[in-house]
């Protein structure tokens, strides 16, 4: 098996596995980083959101063969301390309810954020139209997305 040299969280990460081994399984299987979460396996729920050099992306979708000299982000390199203004916004508005889909949203959150920091109502619906939540807490987390704009830096 191949061996891979990746940056997650700022830190280099040795792994060996088979080169389509997708990103989401090397992380949870292979680094124990257990908060990207498996949602549909396609790419279509935004469940497993990482950044990618910045850019949101499911890691699902990725082969581990296709990251080397990338940048990638999980939500446990977000924050430390779980202290980034969209996680507290999050707290702040009471977002989550069953949490699971929550990484993934605060992913995409942070990566629009990144982007666009005065974003409009219909920006950020379209920004986090990927991410599915089961338990429909969308109008809290466009409220804890807006609110998170006026605390990023």
């Amino acid at each position: 098996m191949p061996t891979f040299q990746l940056k997650i969280n700022g830190e280099l990460k040795t792994v060996t596995a088979e080169s389509d081994t997708p990103l989401l399984w090397v992380l949870r299987d292979y680094l124990n980083l257990l908060g990207t979460k498996f949602g549909c396996g396609i790419g279509q729920c935004g469940t497993c959101i990482v950044h990618v050099d910045g850019v949101a992306t499911h890691s699902c979708l990725l082969q581990v063969s296709q990251l080397q000299g990338m940048e990638i982000t999980t939500i446990e390199g977000l924050s430390g301390q779980g202290d980034h203004p969209v996680q507290e916004a999050w707290k702040e508005h009471d977002v989550p309810q069953c949490g699971y889909c929550q990484s993934g949203q605060i992913m995409t959150a942070t990566a629009f954020l990144n982007t666009n920091s005065n974003p409009s109502e219909t920006e950020i619906k379209s920004a986090m139209q990927g991410n599915i939540c089961r338990c429909a807490s969308y109008k809290r987390i466009e409220k804890a997305v807006k609110s998170a704009s006026k605390n990023m830096k």
